[in-house]
């Protein structure tokens, strides 16, 4: 079993947590403050929810999602067109040796947090969740 093996089966380090967070909010500010002059970057506000590194710190794959979720393959094109500048801006609050090479992806959570709410209020879980709590309450 290889290093890289290993690191994907424990997660990322303190280091990798600490830089993907320093990157997530300088490019948070960037796209905030609308430093890069594209005008499809400055149509919706950018939510940056998260920023994972490679163990070797030289790529950072950014988890974005347009405000209410519009325009988000517009919004992943335009962003993927200004990535040298955007890396550039982005290595200027960094103090690493190499500035990494920025990814992006859609971030899915959203997603997947509004299915569950959206199981959550069926009326057949509501039940499954109630009979379950009444169990509980005559075992303990």
């Amino acid at each position: 079993m290889g290093k890289a093996r290993i690191q994907s089966v424990r997660g990322p380090t303190q280091r990798q947590l600490r830089v993907g967070e320093l990157i997530r909010r300088n490019l948070s500010e960037v796209l905030t403050r609308g430093d890069v002059h594209d005008p499809d970057l400055g149509r919706v506000p950018i939510t940056v929810s998260e920023v994972r590194t490679s163990p070797d710190l030289r790529v950072a794959t950014a988890y974005v999602m347009p405000l209410g979720g519009r325009d988000q393959d517009g919004t992943l094109a335009a962003l993927r067109r200004n990535t040298a500048e955007l890396r550039h801006l982005v290595a200027r609050g960094l103090t690493l040796k190499y500035a990494p090479d920025l990814r992006f992806q859609i971030d899915e959570s959203f997603e997947r947090m509004d299915e569950t709410r959206r199981l959550l209020q069926d009326e057949k879980v509501q039940r499954d969740i109630a009979s379950g709590t009444d169990e509980d309450a005559r075992d303990g």
